[in-house]
C-alpha cells in the first residue's frame, strides 16, 4: 500500500493507550480502531500489536481479562489502568513536543 506509514518506535504504545482510554477492547478491535481513525493510513500487524500489548501489560499500563467478543468468541480484552492513564498523559505531551519540533524543522529558514 503506497500511502502506508511505518510507525516510529514508541508510537504504537501511544496509539494503543489512546484507543483504550475510550474503553476496554480486544486486540483485533484495537488494531481496527487505529486503522479506522487514521483513515486507513496506519495498519498495525498482529506481529507488532500483541507483543506491544504484552509489554504494556508487564509495565502495568494495561490489564486484561478474558471475555466473549461480539462474534461470540473468547477474546482477551485490554483496559487502561490508572498507571496507564498517567502514562498516556505523559506520552501525549511528548508527542506534542515532537510534532512542534518537526514542524519547526520543516519551516524554511529566513535569511
Amino acid at each position: 500500500m503506497p500511502d502506508r506509514i511505518d510507525l516510529m518506535q514508541g508510537t504504537l504504545d501511544l496509539l494503543i493507550l489512546q484507543v483504550l482510554q475510550w474503553g476496554p477492547e480486544h486486540g483485533h478491535g484495537i488494531g481496527q480502531a487505529i486503522r479506522r481513525r487514521s483513515q486507513e493510513v496506519l495498519q498495525v500487524e498482529h506481529g507488532s500489536l500483541y507483543p506491544a500489548l504484552h509489554r504494556l501489560e508487564q509495565k502495568g499500563w494495561v490489564a486484561s481479562d478474558w471475555k466473549m467478543s461480539e462474534a461470540n468468541r473468547r477474546a482477551r480484552y485490554y483496559k487502561l489502568t490508572p498507571k496507564g492513564k498517567r502514562q498516556l498523559l505523559q506520552e501525549q505531551s511528548r508527542w506534542r513536543q515532537l510534532v512542534r519540533a518537526v514542524a519547526r524543522t520543516m519551516k524554511p529558514v529566513k535569511e
